[in-house]
Protein backbone atom coordinates (compact mmCIF):
# COMPACT_ATOMS: atom_id res chain seq x y z
CA UNK A 1 0.00 0.00 0.00
CA UNK A 2 1.53 3.17 -0.93
CA UNK A 3 1.03 6.00 1.89
CA UNK A 4 0.99 9.52 0.37
CA UNK A 5 -0.20 12.65 2.80
CA UNK A 6 -4.13 12.74 4.14
CA UNK A 7 -3.85 8.32 3.92
CA UNK A 8 -3.99 8.51 7.53
CA UNK A 9 -5.99 11.66 8.24
CA UNK A 10 -6.58 11.98 12.08
CA UNK A 11 -5.75 8.39 12.72
CA UNK A 12 -4.17 8.44 16.54
CA UNK A 13 -1.35 6.02 16.72
CA UNK A 14 0.99 5.15 19.48
CA UNK A 15 4.64 3.06 18.70
CA UNK A 16 6.53 1.44 20.98
CA UNK A 17 9.85 1.25 21.10
CA UNK A 18 11.20 4.69 19.69
CA UNK A 19 14.38 5.35 21.39
CA UNK A 20 17.21 5.16 19.26
CA UNK A 21 17.73 6.72 16.09
CA UNK A 22 17.53 5.01 12.62
CA UNK A 23 15.41 1.79 13.94
CA UNK A 24 12.02 1.34 12.91
CA UNK A 25 10.07 2.99 14.88
CA UNK A 26 11.43 6.41 14.45
CA UNK A 27 10.90 4.76 10.49
CA UNK A 28 7.45 4.04 11.23
CA UNK A 29 6.62 7.61 13.06
CA UNK A 30 8.27 9.61 10.21
CA UNK A 31 6.19 7.44 7.57
CA UNK A 32 3.07 7.46 9.23
CA UNK A 33 3.25 11.18 10.47
CA UNK A 34 4.00 12.39 6.80
CA UNK A 35 0.73 9.98 5.78
CA UNK A 36 -1.57 12.56 8.19
CA UNK A 37 -1.77 10.29 11.24
CA UNK A 38 -1.27 12.41 14.88
CA UNK A 39 1.52 9.61 16.33
CA UNK A 40 2.60 9.68 20.07
CA UNK A 41 6.43 7.55 20.33
CA UNK A 42 7.05 5.80 23.35
CA UNK A 43 10.78 5.65 24.36
CA UNK A 44 12.31 4.44 27.93
CA UNK A 45 12.78 7.21 28.87
CA UNK A 46 11.81 11.16 28.08
CA UNK A 47 15.03 12.66 27.14
CA UNK A 48 15.61 9.89 24.28
CA UNK A 49 11.90 10.18 23.55
CA UNK A 50 12.51 14.20 23.40
CA UNK A 51 15.42 13.61 21.47
CA UNK A 52 13.58 11.35 18.21
CA UNK A 53 10.63 14.11 18.58
CA UNK A 54 13.42 16.89 18.07
CA UNK A 55 15.04 14.64 14.83
CA UNK A 56 12.12 14.22 13.35
CA UNK A 57 10.73 17.32 13.74
CA UNK A 58 13.47 18.36 11.08
CA UNK A 59 12.25 15.95 8.92
CA UNK A 60 9.00 17.54 8.67
CA UNK A 61 6.97 15.28 11.13
CA UNK A 62 5.72 15.78 13.98
CA UNK A 63 5.13 13.19 16.43
CA UNK A 64 4.23 14.00 20.25
CA UNK A 65 7.04 12.17 22.88
CA UNK A 66 6.52 10.01 25.72
CA UNK A 67 8.26 8.02 28.30
CA UNK A 68 7.73 4.33 30.46
CA UNK A 69 9.33 1.26 31.57
CA UNK A 70 7.55 -1.20 29.58
CA UNK A 71 8.32 -3.88 31.42
CA UNK A 72 6.63 -1.89 34.84
CA UNK A 73 2.78 -2.68 34.67
CA UNK A 74 2.64 0.57 36.67
CA UNK A 75 4.09 3.04 34.35
CA UNK A 76 2.96 1.43 31.20
CA UNK A 77 -0.84 1.59 33.09
CA UNK A 78 0.33 5.58 33.83
CA UNK A 79 1.53 5.86 30.03
CA UNK A 80 -1.92 4.55 28.60
CA UNK A 81 -3.91 7.16 30.68
CA UNK A 82 -1.33 9.87 29.43
CA UNK A 83 -1.80 9.07 25.70
CA UNK A 84 -5.16 8.73 25.63
CA UNK A 85 -5.47 11.89 27.83
CA UNK A 86 -3.59 13.53 25.33
CA UNK A 87 -4.79 12.16 21.84
CA UNK A 88 -8.16 11.83 22.98
CA UNK A 89 -8.25 7.53 21.90
CA UNK A 90 -5.65 5.11 20.59
CA UNK A 91 -6.88 4.03 17.33
CA UNK A 92 -3.51 1.58 16.62
CA UNK A 93 -0.97 0.76 18.97
CA UNK A 94 2.27 -0.52 17.55
CA UNK A 95 4.00 -2.78 19.83
CA UNK A 96 7.49 -2.31 18.26
CA UNK A 97 9.47 -2.06 21.65
CA UNK A 98 12.03 -5.20 21.76
CA UNK A 99 15.57 -6.16 21.36
CA UNK A 100 17.51 -8.86 19.99
CA UNK A 101 20.79 -11.15 21.36
CA UNK A 102 21.53 -14.38 20.52
CA UNK A 103 21.71 -17.07 22.80
CA UNK A 104 23.82 -19.45 21.44
CA UNK A 105 23.15 -23.26 20.90
CA UNK A 106 20.46 -24.57 23.54
CA UNK A 107 23.00 -26.65 24.69
CA UNK A 108 24.95 -23.98 26.37
CA UNK A 109 22.30 -21.31 26.23
CA UNK A 110 22.27 -19.28 29.77
CA UNK A 111 19.09 -18.48 31.87
CA UNK A 112 19.51 -14.95 32.21
CA UNK A 113 19.59 -14.26 27.91
CA UNK A 114 16.31 -16.46 27.46
CA UNK A 115 14.11 -14.47 30.27
CA UNK A 116 16.29 -11.52 29.10
CA UNK A 117 14.76 -11.67 25.63
CA UNK A 118 11.36 -12.84 26.77
CA UNK A 119 10.80 -10.17 28.67
CA UNK A 120 11.87 -6.71 26.51
CA UNK A 121 9.81 -8.18 23.29
CA UNK A 122 7.10 -10.56 25.21
CA UNK A 123 6.28 -8.89 28.26
CA UNK A 124 6.55 -5.24 27.50
CA UNK A 125 4.12 -6.25 24.20
CA UNK A 126 1.80 -7.80 27.00
CA UNK A 127 1.75 -5.13 29.14
CA UNK A 128 1.62 -2.32 26.64
CA UNK A 129 -1.60 -3.78 24.95
CA UNK A 130 -3.39 -4.14 28.44
CA UNK A 131 -2.58 -1.12 29.63
CA UNK A 132 -4.35 0.37 26.02
CA UNK A 133 -7.06 -1.87 25.42
CA UNK A 134 -9.98 0.45 27.10
CA UNK A 135 -8.91 3.12 24.45
CA UNK A 136 -8.84 0.63 21.46
CA UNK A 137 -12.11 -0.58 22.65
CA UNK A 138 -13.73 2.75 22.56
CA UNK A 139 -11.99 2.96 18.97
CA UNK A 140 -12.82 -0.35 18.13
CA UNK A 141 -8.82 -0.19 17.41
CA UNK A 142 -6.21 -2.03 16.13
CA UNK A 143 -3.23 -3.52 17.40
CA UNK A 144 -0.32 -3.99 15.10
CA UNK A 145 2.54 -6.35 16.95
CA UNK A 146 5.79 -6.62 15.33
CA UNK A 147 6.94 -9.98 15.21
CA UNK A 148 10.10 -11.88 13.73
CA UNK A 149 10.34 -14.18 10.42
CA UNK A 150 12.61 -16.33 12.32
CA UNK A 151 9.49 -17.71 14.60
CA UNK A 152 7.65 -18.46 11.45
CA UNK A 153 6.76 -22.37 11.33
CA UNK A 154 9.16 -22.96 7.99
CA UNK A 155 12.12 -20.52 9.88
CA UNK A 156 15.64 -22.59 10.85
CA UNK A 157 16.98 -20.63 13.15
CA UNK A 158 20.07 -21.13 14.79
CA UNK A 159 21.51 -20.30 18.23
CA UNK A 160 18.74 -17.36 18.44
CA UNK A 161 16.25 -19.37 20.83
CA UNK A 162 15.81 -16.99 23.12
CA UNK A 163 14.67 -14.46 20.65
CA UNK A 164 12.66 -17.05 18.38
CA UNK A 165 10.94 -18.06 22.02
CA UNK A 166 9.73 -14.49 22.65
CA UNK A 167 8.60 -13.77 19.34
CA UNK A 168 6.50 -16.95 19.40
CA UNK A 169 5.50 -15.65 22.28
CA UNK A 170 4.22 -12.52 20.89
CA UNK A 171 2.41 -14.10 17.76
CA UNK A 172 1.13 -16.31 20.59
CA UNK A 173 -0.29 -12.96 22.31
CA UNK A 174 -1.66 -11.59 18.92
CA UNK A 175 -3.70 -14.63 18.37
CA UNK A 176 -5.53 -14.85 21.82
CA UNK A 177 -5.93 -11.07 21.93
CA UNK A 178 -7.53 -11.15 18.26
CA UNK A 179 -10.27 -13.77 19.51
CA UNK A 180 -11.04 -12.24 23.16
CA UNK A 181 -11.28 -8.47 21.80
CA UNK A 182 -13.40 -9.68 18.32
CA UNK A 183 -16.81 -8.92 20.60
CA UNK A 184 -15.20 -5.46 21.48
CA UNK A 185 -14.77 -4.83 18.08
CA UNK A 186 -10.61 -4.80 18.52
CA UNK A 187 -8.68 -6.14 15.86
CA UNK A 188 -4.91 -7.68 16.22
CA UNK A 189 -2.58 -8.92 13.79
CA UNK A 190 1.11 -9.23 13.54
CA UNK A 191 3.89 -8.27 11.26
CA UNK A 192 7.07 -10.76 10.82
CA UNK A 193 9.46 -9.15 9.45
CA UNK A 194 13.23 -10.81 7.94
CA UNK A 195 16.29 -8.77 8.91
CA UNK A 196 15.41 -5.11 8.62
CA UNK A 197 17.78 -2.76 7.34
CA UNK A 198 18.11 -0.36 10.16
CA UNK A 199 21.74 1.80 11.53
CA UNK A 200 22.64 -1.07 14.58
CA UNK A 201 21.84 -4.10 11.92
CA UNK A 202 24.08 -2.36 9.05
CA UNK A 203 27.18 -1.97 11.61
CA UNK A 204 26.79 -5.21 12.57
CA UNK A 205 26.24 -7.11 9.56
CA UNK A 206 27.66 -4.73 6.99
CA UNK A 207 25.18 -3.65 3.70
CA UNK A 208 24.00 -7.31 2.83
CA UNK A 209 21.44 -7.67 -0.46
CA UNK A 210 18.64 -9.24 1.47
CA UNK A 211 17.29 -6.29 4.01
CA UNK A 212 13.95 -6.03 4.70
CA UNK A 213 13.30 -1.93 4.26
CA UNK A 214 11.46 -0.10 6.79
CA UNK A 215 9.20 1.50 4.27
CA UNK A 216 7.66 -2.36 3.26
CA UNK A 217 7.18 -2.57 6.98
CA UNK A 218 4.90 0.56 7.09
CA UNK A 219 2.93 -0.55 4.25
CA UNK A 220 2.26 -4.38 5.34
CA UNK A 221 1.20 -2.17 8.24
CA UNK A 222 -0.83 0.44 6.50
CA UNK A 223 -2.53 -2.15 5.10
CA UNK A 224 -4.25 -3.24 8.05
CA UNK A 225 -5.11 0.34 8.65
CA UNK A 226 -7.10 0.20 5.42
CA UNK A 227 -11.08 -0.33 4.98
CA UNK A 228 -9.82 -3.33 2.82
CA UNK A 229 -8.69 -4.86 6.03
CA UNK A 230 -11.34 -4.02 8.43
CA UNK A 231 -12.59 -8.03 8.91
CA UNK A 232 -9.04 -8.97 9.25
CA UNK A 233 -7.69 -10.23 12.71
CA UNK A 234 -5.26 -12.53 14.19
CA UNK A 235 -3.39 -13.05 10.84
CA UNK A 236 0.56 -12.91 10.90
CA UNK A 237 1.59 -10.93 7.42
CA UNK A 238 5.23 -11.97 6.83
CA UNK A 239 7.74 -9.35 5.16
CA UNK A 240 10.80 -11.39 4.14
CA UNK A 241 13.28 -10.37 1.33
Amino acid sequence: MTLTAGTLDGRRIVITGVGRAGQLGERLAETFAHAGARVAIVARTQAAADDRARELRTRGAVVSPFAADLSSVAETEALARQLREHLGGIDVLINAAGGFAASGPVASSDSATITGQYAINAMTAWATTRACLPALRDARGLVVFVASASAMPHARARELAGYVMAKSAVLALMRTVAYEEREHGVRANAIAPGTIRTGTNVAAMGDRPRYVEPEEVAAAMAFLMSPGAIHVTGQVIEVAA
